[in-house]
């Protein structure tokens, strides 16, 4: 469920409905901004009216990137659809070509873009493993096919297929070809 709060909408997270002995019932809800992801407490009183955000869930197909923009297909009306680096937010270093994201819409206009939880990855460049070396504590710096670096095990090696955690961009496992 998604509010509108002074023109920013919000998702709703946690909400408890408290009835204390004495006075009116009120309820506290735990909001996060769509857009900053930023979260905030606010308690609401039973006679408060709130304004709904009917929020629609969309599939879309990540396709290029020119500029600033990200350019996206609409699975159902095979519209393309251009999304600003702010739409996309962190999740822009883990698109890759084709991959399927949910796009959550306010009418017409695409608000976040919520990539799936596991993407899987080629290693385009990285330096060779040195057994023995426990400097970096069996971790070193890699870049994966979209240009973006993370820490994997030593044993990986360059053209590896890796699975990636894009919720904190951590290294998962080695993916079989």
């Amino acid at each position: 469920m998604a509010l509108n709060i002074n023109n920013d909408i919000f998702l709703v997270g946690e909400y408890h409905h408290v009835k204390p002995g004495k006075g009116s019932s009120f309820v506290r809800v735990k909001l996060r901004n769509i857009k900053t992801d930023a979260v905030i407490e606010r308690t609401f009183k039973s006679a408060e009216k709130l304004e709904d955000a009917p929020l629609e869930e969309k599939e879309l197909e990540y396709l290029y990137s020119s500029g600033d923009g990200f350019h996206f297909m609409d699975h159902n009306t095979y519209e393309q659809i251009e999304l600003s680096s702010e739409d996309v937010g962190e999740g822009a270093k883990f698109l890759l070509e084709n991959l399927t994201v949910t796009g959550l819409s306010l009418g017409k206009r695409i608000l976040k873009v919520i990539l799936p939880i596991f993407i899987i990855a080629k290693i385009t460049q990285t330096e060779p493993g040195i057994r023995g070396d426990s400097t970096k504590a069996g971790t070193k710096p890699a870049r994966i096919e979209t240009g973006t670096t993370i820490q994997v095990p030593l044993f990986v090696g360059i053209d590896d297929v890796v699975k990636i955690d894009t919720r904190s961009g951590q290294y998962v496992e080695r993916v079989k070809k």
